[in-house]
C-alpha cells in the first residue's frame, strides 16, 4: 500500500472489518454505524472497493456461504489491511493532535486581554 491517506469508502471498510469479519450487507449496515449516518455506501460502489480491496491483499474471503438459495461471501480483514489500517489511525492522530494543540493555542490567546504579556 502506498503512503497517501486513504480515501475514506477505505477507511471505512477496512474499520468496519477489524472488529469481525462481514457480508456485504453487513459492511453497508456497519459502515452506516460507524459513520452515524453520513455515509450510505451502495451496492454497487462497496463491490467494487471489495474488489480493488481484495486484489490489494487488504481484505479477503474468508468464507462463503449460502443463505436462502444465495451465494454470499464473509469479507475479513487481511494482515496487511490491519497494518494499513493501523499505520492510517497513526497518521490521523497525528493530525488531529496538531489540530487540538492549535485550537488550544487560538483559545489561549483569545482569553488574554489586549496588551497583556503572555
Amino acid at each position: 500500500m502506498s503512503d497517501r491517506p486513504l480515501q475514506e469508502p477505505t477507511l471505512l471498510l477496512l474499520t468496519a472489518l477489524a472488529d469481525e469479519p462481514r457480508h456485504g450487507y453487513g459492511l453497508i449496515q456497519e459502515i452506516d454505524a460507524i459513520s452515524h449516518g453520513r455515509v450510505r455506501m451502495r451496492t454497487g460502489t462497496l463491490y467494487g472497493a471489495l474488489d480493488r480491496l481484495l486484489q490489494q491483499g487488504l481484505i479477503e474471503v474468508q468464507r462463503e456461504e449460502v443463505v436462502d438459495g444465495r451465494a454470499r461471501k464473509v469479507y475479513a480483514l487481511a494482515s496487511a489491511g490491519r497494518s494499513t489500517l493501523a499505520a492510517e489511525t497513526a497518521r490521523l492522530r497525528s493530525v488531529v493532535e496538531e489540530a487540538e494543540r492549535r485550537l488550544a493555542g487560538r483559545r489561549a490567546s483569545a482569553a488574554r486581554p489586549k496588551g497583556a504579556l503572555a
